[in-house]
This record gives C-alpha cells, structure tokens and sequence, in this order.
C-alpha cells in the first residue's frame, strides 16, 4: 500500500485523459461517429471553418485539436479573453510561414463571443483567401454573440453536456491508471461526482483528481460519499450566470408557470437557486410572470408576487426564497390570461400607427376662464350622475379614430366577470346610440 500512497503524478488528470483521435473521445458521438459531421471532415481531407458551440469542459478545445492533427495543421490557439489585435496578427504571420512551406494552419479562437466586432472581422480576408481555417470555441449563442459575416463562413455545431453514461466512461478511464487501480471508488462516491459536474468533464475530472489526493494524502484505499463530500465541499456553481444556461433555466421556470405546472415551475425555480442565481433576480421575474401571464384573471397573484419579494427584501436568505417559492407554485397554478399583456402591445402599435391625435373638447381639462370660453370640457358626462355610472353612447377617442377592441378577456378566472361587464356596457352603448338615430 505504501507505492500507492507515494506516487505523484505531475500532470493533471485532464490533460493526461485528453483524447488524441475521434475514437478516443467520450460523448459527442452526433459529431464523431461514422457518417457524422466531424468525422466526414476529417475523412475528406478538406478541412473548413466551424463554431464549436458549448458549455464549458465537454471538450471544445480538444475537439480543435483533433481535427488540426488530423489535417496535419499548424495549430495556433487564442483566448478571447488574453489576446487582442497583436496576438492576431501575431498569428496570421505565423499562418504565412506555414503557408510557404505548404502547411494548413487551424487558427482556434476560445471563447469568441469575447472578441468585439472588430476583432473578429480582423479573419474574414484571411478566411476567405484559404490561409487560415477558422475554428472558434463559444459558451453563447453565437446567433447573437458572433458577427454575421464570420457566422456565415463558419459551420456551426452544437456540442452536448456530457450525460451520466459518459462521465461513468470517463470514471473508469481514471481507475484503469496504474498509479490508481488499487482505489475502490463507491458507486455512491461516483453518483455524487457526476451530479456534481452537471455534465462537465474538466470539472468532473478535477472533482476526482481532488479526490484522489485526499484519499492517497489520508492513505485512503476506498473513496466514499462522506470522503467525497468532505474534500469538495458545496458545488453549486451549476451554471455561468450570464450565460446561455441561465437564460434557459430562467425560460423554463417561466414556461412552466405558463404552462400551470407547480411542481416544474418549483424544480426550475430550486435548479436557479442551486446554481447561484440572485433571488432577487428570481423575484423580479416572479412579478413580470403575474403580470405578463395571469393578469386580471386573478389579481390576487399580482398581490402575492409583489408581497413575496418584498418578504424576500425583509428576510433576505434562506428565509425570504420561501415566500418565493409560495409565490411560484401560485402563479403556477392560477387562472392564466395575456389578455392584457396583449392588448397592451396592440394599443402601443396602434398609438405609433395614428400618431399625435388632438384630445376631444370635452374630454379636455378646463381649468382657466379662457379654456372655458374654447369650450374645454363643454358637453363632458360625469359618469357618476349618470344611471349604472356610466355615461352610454360617449366616446373617448380622438375625432375621426375609432376605438380598438383589443382587450379580449379570457373565459378563466376573474376575466369571465369582466367580459360579462363590459359586453353589458357595450349594450348600453348599442341602445343608447340607437335612441339617438
């Protein structure tokens, strides 16, 4: 046992796991396997531009350079977050030695989307003139993050989270070393790593690595739950919080109460919590939800959304998610309209349609002699002296422009009543004006 303990291998696991063909990667077999996009490039021995599109640590940067070792090209990696304009042409110039001595070069950009606009126009000549080829890591939708010229020169793939089956894969890998075949790694040990890498492989194989020193440190030939819990701790940055992840967590949780399931809009809703996101945040949305999604079919929601963020603000953290999460499971399972909503953004296109349409006289304040004597507010109904409270047959729009229907209550919720209410005016209305004919 005391060879296992002492042995200490210099280079970390990621890197001494790196896969060096298409057979050896785990995971992304929509790309690698036989007839598959990344593997047809490399059977043609033409290579091409291409996006690399997603989440950190399921093997971007490998990918890239796969496919330059497999042209049998000059690989030139950048960082969009260290480099700049010097670097790239830093880079083209080295692309030009290689090109007088017939040798492709992949230039790898990590991280593209942190590239302004530009910097990446800086390779479109040199991508259209065949001297480099183009390949570029991003964590973003590169729809939004990546400039349409470069965007339109690069075949954009989509790479997945590793799922549970891969990171196992990649777990026996790592105790198939020699240095570690005499640890015993739980199954429970490994289901905590896998939750905990939440399907990325860097940060699996960290998690394990960190893992193992402990276990060789306190000459440990098992790794268990408890050991595993007590060297890593809390991991609960599930998600970059201004990423692409996030932006779909925070649409699901918002579909969901949509779509009146309580209990998915609680998952989504704990999923954001355990990944970090501001509970602040999660209460704006709470509120925009009730208003956008519920409306006037049942005001109460409005109430409650507004009241659990203003809980939140007075408890602050734990205490204060609960009257979020209360609030979630409400709006999730209340009477749903977007009737306002709707009609909201309708009258806005209309307003923008008729443009600045004069105020009637006698809807027209008139609070001087002068106005009086313009006739500002002449012949104007108070609708509390008139029967119901409602002036039938007035109009309120500007002269010459009819008034939209646009409001449609839904038949949920409280709206029912209000249709009911406002088709009983519109009648008075009809009579009213028929009385005048």
């Amino acid at each position: 046992m005391q060879d296992l303990f002492t042995q200490t291998p210099t280079a970390p696991l990621a890197e001494r796991l790196r896969p060096q063909t298409l057979d050896e990667v785990i995971g992304q077999e929509h790309l690698t396997g036989a007839g598959k996009p990344l593997r047809i490039a490399l059977e043609s021995g033409v290579p091409h531009s291409m996006l690399l599109w997603g989440s950190p640590g399921i093997g971007k940067t490998t990918l890239a350079r796969i496919v330059a070792q497999g042209f049998g090209a000059q690989f030139l990696p950048l960082s969009a977050v260290f480099s700049g304009v010097k670097e790239i042409r830093e880079a083209i110039v080295k692309a030009e030695i290689a090109w007088q001595n017939q040798q492709r070069t992949i230039l790898f950009v990590d991280e593209v989307h942190r590239f302004n606009k530009s910097q990446q126009d800086a390779f479109l000549p040199h991508v259209e003139s065949g001297l480099i080829t183009f390949i570029g890591a991003t964590t973003e939708n590169p729809s939004f993050e990546v400039n349409p010229a470069l965007l339109s020169r690069a075949q954009v793939y989509v790479l997945k989270s590793l799922n549970e089956g891969s990171l196992k894969k990649l777990c026996d890998k790592v105790f198939r070393l020699p240095e570690y075949q005499n640890i015993i790694l739980h199954d429970d040990a490994q289901d905590l790593l896998i939750q905990s890498a939440d399907g990325d492989a860097r940060r699996f194989l960290n998690h394990i690595e960190q893992i193992l020193r402990a276990a060789i440190t306190q000459q440990h030939s098992e790794i268990t739950a408890e050991l595993a819990v007590q060297t890593l701790g809390e991991q609960i940055c599930r998600f970059d919080k201004g990423g692409e992840q996030f932006y779909n967590q925070i649409s699901a949780l918002h579909k969901s109460v949509r779509g009146s399931h309580p209990n998915a809009a609680l998952y989504w809703f704990c999923r954001m919590l355990d990944g970090g996101a501001d509970p602040r945040y999660l209460a704006r949305r709470i509120v925009r939800m009730a208003w956008e999604d519920i409306g006037l079919a049942d005001p109460r929601a409005l109430q409650i959304a507004n009241d659990a963020a203003s809980t939140f603000e007075r408890l602050g953290s734990p205490e204060g998610e609960l009257a979020l999460a209360q609030a979630v499971l409400y709006l999730a399972s209340a009477a749903k309209s977007n009737a306002g909503y709707v009609a909201y953004n309708q009258m806005r296109q209309f307003v923008r349609e008729h443009g600045s349409a004069a105020v009637p006289v006698h809807l027209c304040n008139a609070p001087t002699k002068l106005m009086q004597e313009l006739g500002y507010g002449r012949d104007y109904r108070y609708a509390h002296d008139e029967p119901n409270a409602y002036a039938a047959g007035e109009t309120y729009m500007p002269d010459g422009v009819d008034e939209p229907d646009f409001y449609q209550p839904v038949p949920r919720g409280l709206e029912i009543k209000i249709a009911e209410k406002l088709a009983w005016l519109r009648e008075l209305d009809r009579q009213a004006n028929q009385d005048d004919e």
